[in-house]
């Protein structure tokens, strides 16, 4: 993966190539201040303006308020102004409302999918800036996209290309998970198809296995294949119930992805991939490996979730930190001591 081709996927490069064929979408270039106010690890404090979250918010009861004040006993303790952009919050209500009042917001390449946890209703969808900004600042993804959008490059040595970041609104559309497919493309050929929400069953995909992989591959011959501007990418498309195909993103061809019900090393190796474990036993047809969750599988939880609690939480469960799980132990061995020393007096 070259960081020509990371460059080569951002939105507002391949959207005006393939325009007909994903949803209706308005760009943005995103101000300084704004993204200083992004990167800022300070307090979380939505911009001022009209939003249904700040409403929502200034809601509340004059005894939760007075609470909120006895929770500090710092008296000295200043209240956090609010930032304000309003130039930019009326460019983006304009936006929102030629999309329909509605929309799925990501930067250049990310959308903030691991921070819904933290929006009202668990959804990705706004309907103003601060429910935007909500989501970003709560987002590790976006936070990648601004700070190290070109990790796992293997010409790290070269300078960084200059990045223009910008917004990306999205017209707002109810997809239904179980018609998502990450679609793999190496050399101009399409090698793999995954299902996108793996961590789910779903049984019409199983029913209908033949007829998903020939409409894909048909769209991404009729549409995509060779039109993009690089050999080795990954599209994301949504089939509908009509069986109409329609392009949703394009990601690098890389570690950077995730690579779903695959690994790198298949799709990178010169070896032919095959589908799904459960259909091993079967004749391979030609054309590319498909791979969904089958009913035999177990159902796996969203890999999403880990960013719902803290990393420290995260590495002592699964060990990954070593460092860590010495020092809660002597942290705990230290308590129990003292716990001894109490009892015994």
């Amino acid at each position: 993966m070259k960081k020509e081709q990371v460059v080569n996927c951002q939105f507002s490069v391949w959207y005006p190539i393939f325009k007909k064929f994903t949803i209706k979408s308005s760009i943005l270039p995103l101000p300084q201040n704004v993204i200083d106010y992004l990167l800022d690890d300070g307090t979380l404090v939505v911009p001022e303006g009209s939003s249904s979250l700040q409403q929502t918010h200034n809601n509340t009861s004059d005894s939760e308020a007075d609470d909120d004040v006895q929770w500090s006993d710092d008296e000295s303790t200043e209240t956090v102004k609010a930032p304000e952009f309003p130039d930019f919050n009326a460019k983006v209500l304009e936006a929102i409302n030629a999309l329909g009042g509605r929309v799925f917001p990501k930067l250049n390449w990310s959308a903030p999918r691991d921070a819904n946890w933290i929006a009202l209703n668990s959804s990705l969808e706004c309907q103003s800036l601060s429910d935007i900004f909500l989501l970003f600042k709560s987002s590790d993804f976006v936070t990648h996209d601004l700070t190290q959008p070109f990790i796992h490059c293997s010409d790290d040595d070269s300078p960084d290309p200059v990045i223009s970041y910008e917004l990306v609104l999205r017209k707002w559309s109810e997809l239904i998970p179980g018609g998502e497919f990450r679609c793999f493309v190496k050399e101009h050929k399409l090698i793999a198809i995954s299902q996108r929400d793996y961590t789910q069953y779903y049984h019409h995909i199983s029913k209908q296995e033949h007829s998903i992989s020939h409409s894909i591959q048909g769209f991404f011959r009729d549409h995509i294949q060779y039109k993009f501007l690089d050999d080795d990418y990954v599209f994301d498309v949504y089939r509908d119930s009509c069986g109409r195909v329609w392009l949703i993103d394009i990601n690098p061809f890389g570690p950077v992805t995730d690579s779903l019900l695959f690994t790198w090393e298949e799709l990178t190796s010169a070896s032919r991939l095959t589908a799904s474990q459960a259909q091993d036993d079967m004749p391979q047809e030609e054309g590319p490996a498909f791979r969904y969750t089958t009913s035999e599988v177990t159902v796996q939880p969203s890999p999403c979730l880990s960013y719902r609690m803290p990393r420290d939480f995260v590495d002592l469960s699964t060990g990954e930190d070593a460092y860590k799980l010495i020092d809660f132990l002597k942290l705990t061995e230290t308590e129990t001591t003292l716990d001894v020393k109490e009892k015994v007096v």
